[in-house]
């Protein structure tokens, strides 16, 4: 039995009168079996910034090893608001604060230290680290409440440290990820409502696609709790709505085509399947196995990102191909009210899309040529783009914490708040000590602990250069050079500073390693849906540059329009991926319909007529994907609102410039020679073989095309 009648015979069964409801009870127990047996299930916390081999990420592991591992520093900041120095009276009022302050972390906190300009003073106190980040940010919310309730005069006291910016962190997400679903709803539901100009028609992808989310978000929760990863569920759950809602958007559109040729509903919505699904599972293999190389990764939120959205984006595309289908067979051709497509209505398909696409093929090199500047352009927003961000920078709302954290910068040595942390073998503190206090730019080398064996010590280490800044990174690397040289020492080197150089390296490693692989993926899938070489490496260079434009793109509007100095470290990465993996979805939806329409056309026209088929649909999945990742600027996070913003600039030009322009002009421009070495679709041979619609090669379709032109001029 072929291919063909396989899928027409399942797309028949799935629609049919009694294989339809059959459909939706199975997807009706199959929901309620699933959110029955997971609700409750919560996506495992953690944010480790460090690859876990790497040596900051050994100093946290060692540190288990010591009695107060628990035991975390939170800083107090006081600075007046006038700005004028601070009182004996306010440094005494200060001092009140440490005995309420001990009630509640059971430490003795330190009396109050004057900068040397007097403008700023602080105290410092320990804490006990929670049983997780809410626990943590309890503690820090009541030292907060302590503050509050016993006010100084004039002064300002802000609490910050590591435990305060976790804190701040638990805060902004608080409530965030409902925030980020419901205004993804309201885009998606207003961009359906535009789309299909239906009062009814929206709401059945919506709720399918809905679904989907909450079933992707329980199966993930599971996933991640039993392979203990790390990831953000707010990008899994765009990454579903964006990718159903696109399913459903090809899908519904093919099927309204269908109906203004087929008086059975149920005939044509099978038609619609059989002639959409080889495309959307084409698309949804590209950007699952391009999530999948992820496992590869050594940043943990970024391997455990791609498994958890690999699943998150089966799931969608599950709900898409078998749940959407039944719905709408039960549903009708009234669903499409007050616009009922029928046979015989005359419709002219894509008329804008169609003169668009006639005068790109008739002029492939002007149109090449202002495409790819318009991009080179925007890639050229790399230049003078940078990667990582401190702290203070990462937080797109105000945070106390980060605000405590430049005063502190501002007035006393600005690596007081973050000391790095030397592990050493006891016998040879001495001479850790001694090499570490001989680097320039390290203000204090201080032993501080010791191990429940005595075997190991504990180091902090001050340094001058500010957190984050080129300059202590560069002193992570010499202190790290000046212990690693100490026979019997055993000396590593940790720390937040040192987390963040580890960090760095470790998302360069990953976007080496990781960023060929997607472009692997996106070229094999290609060249099993097309069977031709040319046409995938034309269409991967195309997509590469149109990758690298957006991220040029919004790396300068990031830097010009938001004032973000540069890139969150994880930003590269993850906009690569998912700019190269959804946006090669266009492409495939394009070509995919092109290679079919090229059987009765031939090679060009059926580019056009593809446009015109297309680009609606298109058009508007592009749209919807642009705006669900947009909506990750609602999030607190820069990070989340930098990939937001440079993935939703991304798919725009691949809408508007890539599908639109620049492939249908290389179609044009190379001809039929685009599927070698297949055959072109309609039996002849590539290249130089007649059209497989009967015209001489070279002459009836560049007429067709250029009285097209005329026509419409």
């Amino acid at each position: 039995m072929s291919e063909k009648r396989v899928s027409s015979g399942f797309a028949n069964a799935l629609t049919s009168r009694r294989g339809a409801w059959v459909s939706i009870l199975l997807a009706v127990l199959a929901v309620v079996g699933v959110f029955g047996a997971l609700s409750g299930a919560e996506a495992p916390s953690g944010n480790d910034a460090a690859p876990p081999a790497s040596e900051s990420a050994a100093v946290t592991a060692l540190l288990s090893e010591f009695n107060d591992s628990a035991k975390q520093t939170v800083l107090l900041v006081a600075s007046r608001d006038d700005g004028s120095a601070l009182t004996a009276a306010d440094l005494d009022a200060m001092r009140e604060l440490a005995p309420r302050l001990d009630a509640e972390t059971g430490f003795a906190a330190s009396p109050p230290f004057a900068s040397e300009d007097g403008l700023a003073a602080v105290m410092q106190t320990s804490m006990t680290q929670g049983a997780d980040n809410g626990a943590t940010a309890e503690v820090v919310f009541a030292l907060r409440d302590i503050v509050a309730e016993h006010p100084i005069d004039g002064v300002t006291v802000q609490i910050t440290g590591g435990p305060a910016f976790g804190a701040d962190i638990t805060s902004a997400f608080a409530g965030a990820d409902f925030t980020l679903l419901i205004v993804t709803i309201g885009i998606v539901a207003l961009l359906l409502i535009l789309t299909y100009r239906s009062p009814l028609l929206w709401i059945v992808p919506l709720v399918v696609v809905a679904l989907a989310d909450r079933m992707a978000g329980l199966v993930t929760a599971v996933v991640g709790t039993g392979l203990e990863l790390q990831f953000d569920s707010g990008i899994v759950s765009v990454l579903v709505f964006g990718a159903g809602t696109n399913y459903a958007l090809l899908l519904i559109s093919r099927y309204r085509e269908e109906l203004l040729r087929n008086e059975d509903h149920r005939a044509a919505l099978a038609q619609a399947w059989c002639k959409t699904a080889p495309a959307i599972l084409a698309s949804n293999v590209t950007v699952v196995l391009s999530l999948a190389t992820l496992v590869f990764a050594v940043i943990p939120g970024t391997r455990g990102l791609g498994i958890s959205s690999a699943v998150g984006l089966l799931i969608a595309l599950a709900f898409g191909l078998l749940v959407l289908p039944p719905v709408l067979a039960v549903c009708g051709r009234g669903i499409f009210w007050p616009f009922v497509p029928k046979p015989g209505q005359h419709r002219v398909q894509g008329r804008a899309w169609r003169a668009i696409a006639t005068r790109v093929v008739a002029r492939p090199v002007v149109s090449i040529v202002a495409a790819g500047a318009l991009l080179v352009i925007m890639a050229s927003g790399l230049i003078g783009a940078s990667v990582g961000l401190n702290q203070t920078d990462k937080f797109r709302v105000a945070a106390e914490s980060a605000a405590g954290l430049e005063v502190l910068g501002e007035h006393f040595p600005a690596g007081e708040a973050q000391p790095m942390i030397i592990v050493a073998n006891t016998g040879e503190v001495p001479a850790v000590v001694a090499a570490a206090e001989g680097i320039d730019g390290v203000i204090r080398v201080t032993p501080v602990s010791e191990s429940r064996d005595a075997s190991l010590t504990r180091i902090l280490v001050t340094g001058e250069p500010a957190p984050s800044t080129p300059e202590s990174l560069a002193l992570v690397e010499q202190l790290r050079a000046a212990v690693h040289d100490i026979d019997g020492a055993d000396a590593l080197v940790g720390g937040v500073v040192a987390t963040d150089v580890d960090a760095r390296a470790g998302n360069t490693r990953d976007l080496l390693v990781i960023a060929p692989l997607v472009l692997l993926v996106s070229f094999i899938v290609l060249l099993v849906l097309l069977r031709s070489l040319v046409a995938p490496v034309l269409l991967m260079l195309v997509n590469l540059l149109s990758a690298v434009a957006a991220i040029g793109g919004g790396a300068w509007l990031s830097r010009v329009l938001f004032d973000q100095p540069a890139l969150d470290l994880q930003v590269p990465l993850l906009s690569f991926l998912f700019l190269v993996a959804l946006g090669i979805d266009y492409t495939i939806f394009l070509v995919h319909r092109a290679r079919a329409e090229a059987q009765a056309f031939g090679t060009k026209r059926g580019m056009v007529e593809a446009v015109a088929g297309t680009g609606g649909v298109i058009t508007s999945a592009g749209i919807v994907l642009a705006a669900v990742f947009a909506a990750l600027g609602v999030l607190p996070l820069v990070t989340l609102g930098q990939i937001g913003l440079i993935v939703g600039l991304g798919v725009i030009v691949d809408t508007f410039v890539v599908r639109t322009i620049m492939v249908p002009a290389i179609f044009s421009l190379v001809g039929d020679r685009i599927w070698w070495p297949g055959r072109i679709p309609g039996g002849s041979r590539a290249p130089g073989a007649a059209p497989s619609d009967g015209r001489a090669a070279g002459g009836g379709e560049s007429e067709h095309v250029e009285h097209s032109e005329a026509a419409l001029t």
